[in-house]
Parts: C-alpha cells; sequence; structure tokens
C-alpha cells in the first residue's frame, strides 16, 4: 500500500544523519594513517572545516553575534588548514582529547591566531 517511500525516507535520514558526524582527533589521526592517502584526504578535511567553520561564523555576525575570528588585512588560504590545527594541538596539547571533534581544535585555532580587537 506504501511502497518504498517509508524505507526511502528512513534511509534518507539515516544517511543526513550519519553524514553530519563532526570527526573526533581520534578518527583524523586514524586517517590519516590507514589509508594509502589518508594525509591527503585528512587533508581535505581540514580545508572543508575551516571553510565551514568561517561560514558560519560570517553568517552569524551578519546576524548579530559578535565577531570572534577578524581576519583584517591578512591571508587564510586553504594550505592553512593543517598548520592552524597542528599549531593548536601543540599550544594546548594538555587541553584536547581524543575524542574531542577536529571543528572544535580548528575554531580555537581561528580566534587565536585571528583575534578581534577590542
Amino acid at each position: 500500500m506504501f511502497g518504498y517511500r517509508p524505507l526511502l525516507l528512513a534511509l534518507l535520514a539515516l544517511f543526513c544523519w550519519q553524514s553530519a558526524h563532526a570527526m573526533s582527533l581520534r578518527e583524523l589521526r586514524t586517517l590519516e594513517k590507514t589509508e594509502k592517502q589518508g594525509r591527503i584526504h585528512a587533508d581535505y578535511y581540514l580545508v572543508g572545516v575551516m571553510e565551514g567553520l568561517l561560514e558560519a561564523h560570517q553568517r552569524a555576525v551578519r546576524s548579530g553575534a559578535v565577531a570572534t575570528i577578524c581576519l583584517g588585512d591578512r591571508r587564510l588560504e586553504p594550505r592553512m588548514a593543517r598548520g592552524l590545527l597542528d599549531g593548536e594541538l601543540r599550544r594546548n596539547k594538555d587541553v584536547y582529547e581524543a575524542d574531542m571533534p577536529v571543528g572544535l581544535v580548528m575554531r580555537n585555532a581561528l580566534e587565536t591566531v585571528y583575534p578581534c580587537e577590542g
């Protein structure tokens, strides 16, 4: 009577739930070590996280939130994503645990390296 529609909706919901999962630091390190091109895939992931965070931040600022990341005249390029993450992990090595999301570390790195004055 209902056909495949409920099944398709359930599968779509499951896919969307799984695709929204944020990668942890442990998962990132595992990806880097286990796959032949794992380091490259991890770097692409970091660029996506960085760009997504910047876009979300800019959208929030346009909606009235206080800016916490200010690039000013400085550049932020995709190739800098790995250095930002690694630098944040070095600066605060006792703060981050392996199960923490990569996005949290990247956001803290962006706020530290590109702070807003005043």
